[in-house]
């Protein structure tokens, strides 16, 4: 369930702006607020169906919105290679250039 909810969090991260009001509201106060479906239904004054309903549509729509663009997956594999940068950089002897590199992966690292 943990990995679910990272994933779904991360992707909510990539395509929050694409899905509708409800849909959008109802996944952040459920995932990211950590609100029982009962709380987000009394809040809006809907069924708990109504908001589960909403929920499992967003989550099907993250899913096949990063099926077809896949942000997130570009954004680990980039996250990979700022890594290894940063091993190899720390390896280098002259400190130098060292922090140089250091201070351009760290820019490279904040555009994001």
């Amino acid at each position: 369930m943990l990995e679910k909810t990272n994933q779904v969090n991360l992707l909510f991260d990539f395509y929050a702006p694409l899905l509708k009001g409800k849909q959008r509201e109802y996944l952040e106060l459920y995932y990211l607020d950590d609100l029982s479906l009962g709380e987000i239904a009394e809040m809006h004054e809907v069924s708990r169906q109504a908001v589960y309903d909403h929920i499992k549509r967003a989550e099907k729509q993250l899913f096949e919105y990063d099926q077809k663009l896949r942000l997130a997956e570009r954004h680990e594999k980039r996250m990979d290679v700022l890594n290894r940068m940063n091993e190899l950089v720390n390896e280098l002897s002259e400190s130098d250039t060292r922090d140089e590199l250091n201070t351009l992966l760290h820019q490279l690292s904040e555009m994001d």
